[in-house]
């Protein structure tokens, strides 16, 4: 039976995660080390409740009458959400097309799980971190040239209305003038839609 652990689930949040009502879905695990992590629990494989599909559907169609009214929805992260495609893809079939489903992702997953996940989603909230490969491997501790490749594939076979990158200023990595760079290479690449931010580091 699918399974995965979930240490959070966040209720009625308002476009901040997708269209409409969101509830957001948080998955342990995930492959990259980021400096700034905010979820730090999701590195610990034991971290959160272990939750099947039906157990995930029956706790959050609660507010079903939300998402349909809003075209909201479900939004998955983590952590790394791809690294649970078959788990997303047999809540798809419980929920069914009404429901978007969004996933927020660092897209460091082998192209073939992109590729599979695909038809699934309505839609990707992508952390680009940074478009220059040292920054990248300085803050997340991986080389970045399978994110760069799976989204030049979202790019040329989906649909680019459907794709929000950010890309956000990391103090003490990053300078505006490298996050511009990182602005105008996904421009040209086909991003229609860049979330530029500030880290907020405490």
């Amino acid at each position: 039976m699918t399974s995965a652990r979930i240490f959070g689930i966040s209720r009625h949040r308002l476009t901040t995660d997708g269209e409409g009502v969101t509830t957001l879905v948080a998955f342990t695990g995930c492959p990259l080390r980021c400096k700034y992590c905010l979820n730090k629990q999701s590195w610990e494989p034991g971290k959160g409740r272990l939750y099947t599909p039906e157990l995930l559907f029956k706790e959050v169609k609660i507010d079903q009458l939300y998402f349909l009214a809003t075209h909201g929805g479900i939004t998955f992260g983590g952590g790394e959400p791809l690294l649970q495609l078959s788990f997303i893809q047999a809540f798809r079939n419980l929920c069914g097309r009404q429901w978007q489903i969004v996933v927020e992702t660092s897209l460091h997953v082998p192209l073939a799980t992109v590729q599979a996940i695909d038809p699934i989603v309505d839609g990707y909230i992508i952390d680009i971190k940074d478009m220059n490969p040292e920054i990248y491997e300085a803050y997340t501790g991986k080389a970045n040239n399978i994110v760069l490749e799976n989204l030049q594939w979202l790019l040329q076979n989906g649909d680019p209305d459907r794709i929000k990158v950010r890309v956000p200023h990391i103090p003490e990595y990053n300078t505006d003038e490298d996050v511009s760079k990182s602005v105008e290479r996904l421009k040209a690449m086909g991003v229609l839609d860049i979330d530029e931010f500030q880290y907020i580091i405490r």
